[in-house]
């Protein structure tokens, strides 16, 4: 007889698929999602991700009733050295096979240096700098939905051949910031465009008003915001009461999600230029998929970071029970033999270097008019394939690349 129980803890989630007698036979993984449980971030993962890596779990236990899927989850408060110590722990204590989500860049980069070398993997859903598959590349990670390479140049690409040459970026000063503005320059000075200007920000931070001014008074066409979580709430929120839309200013937020922008409201986000691999409402998949995760999510939708979360944990399963063992440089490997047809992000390739290659959406922020529901919220006018949209393989600097080329 088949039993499901749910143990919760601190922070613990246990999903157990079979009655105790079968549970000597049967195979095991431990799964820890690492985020960001109570700062700026969690809005767009914390406990929606752990929902959402339940529902992998259970979804894969279904078909493999056989196979114990176990989820915990830690809050890195942002901090990489916490969150470093936390997967430490998790790997060498708790046994712990893989660490996923992961939003942060500098805890994602962090995390990558502790997995490293180690049986355990990382599902990096949530961590955007593209250095995690350029120069930091590990056989123990993948990289699954966006990098700021991906972010920056789809917005990018789409901005510049619709008039915006001119930009000016606002930044959070860490690693994400900078990275997309880095990235975000390349792909600007390409097709044309120049990059008046930037200015970093702390994170978390209240008060936008002089680097808002900045960027107004730069004489940028775009202004874009290389930030993610409330930071990106409070930019959109102040320079709307600045008026700068009104000053014909078109606005990008390169790691937006649907949160932000209910959290903004679309009388203050209407015409925003965002870019997401995942929106709800994108096909009958995407819209099944969701109404689920609400149910179980106190109504909430779910964010790309979400469904990063339930369809990067469910291939690395799916690639485990494949490869017959829990070490994640095998089950990498496997991954990446063959493409993975997935129910939320489409085809997805994973590359050599660990980069997950699917489709990017341009989303627009609707007008308030046009808007059905609470999450009718953005609007399609684009999209890039994978390889338009991801960085090339041989330009990121992974030396995995040279050395399957040697082999």
């Amino acid at each position: 007889m088949k039993v499901l129980a749910y143990i919760f803890g601190a922070s613990v989630l246990a999903i157990t698929a079979y009655s105790s007698a079968q549970a000597d036979a049967a195979r095991t993984m431990r799964i820890g999602i690492l985020n960001d449980a109570s700062g700026p971030y969690s809005d767009n993962a914390g406990e929606g991700s752990v929902t959402a890596a339940k529902m992998a779990a259970e979804d894969f236990m279904q078909r493999h009733p056989d196979f114990k899927v176990e989820i915990i989850s830690a809050d890195h408060q942002n901090k990489a050295d916490v969150g470093a110590a936390i997967a430490r722990r998790w790997i060498d204590q708790d046994k712990v096979d893989a660490v996923a989500d992961v939003p942060n860049s500098a805890v994602g980069l962090a995390v990558n240096e502790v997995v490293r070398g180690s049986k355990a993997g990382l599902i990096a859903s949530s961590a955007a700098s593209s250095d995690l598959t350029g120069k930091y590349c590990s056989p123990n990670t993948i990289q699954w939905t966006f990098d700021t390479w991906a972010a920056s140049h789809t917005i990018g690409n789409y901005l510049v051949h619709h008039g915006g040459k001119k930009w000016y970026f606002i930044a959070t000063d860490n690693a994400l910031g900078k990275s997309m503005v880095r990235d975000g320059t390349s792909v600007i000075s390409a097709g044309g465009g120049a990059v008046l200007g930037s200015v970093n920000v702390p994170i978390n931070n209240a008060d936008y008003a002089s680097f808002i001014l900045q960027a107004d008074a730069s004489g940028a066409d775009v202004i874009a915001f290389a930030t993610a979580g409330g930071d990106t709430v409070n930019l959109i929120k102040q320079s709307s009461e600045f008026g700068l839309k009104q000053n014909g200013k078109t606005f990008a937020a390169l790691l937006t999600t649907t949160n932000d922008v209910e959290a903004s409201g679309l009388a203050v986000g209407q015409g925003l230029i965002i870019t997401q691999p995942f929106y709800w409402d994108l096909n009958d998949a995407s819209r099944a998929w969701s109404a689920r995760f609400s149910a179980r999510q106190h109504g909430q939708s779910p964010t790309a970071f979400h469904a990063g979360v339930y369809s990067s944990v469910l291939a690395y399963l799916n690639a485990a029970l494949a490869a017959g063992t829990n070490d994640a440089q095998a089950v990498i490997r496997k991954m990446k033999e063959a493409p993975i047809d997935d129910e939320l992000f489409g085809p997805v390739v994973v590359r050599t270097d660990g980069r997950a290659i699917h489709n990017m959406y341009i989303l627009k922020v609707k007008d308030a008019k046009a808007s059905r529901t609470k999450w009718d919220l953005l609007e399609n006018v684009g999209v890039l394939s994978g390889p338009e949209a991801f960085r090339p393989i041989d330009q990121g600097g992974c030396a995995m690349i040279e050395q399957s080329k040697g082999n």
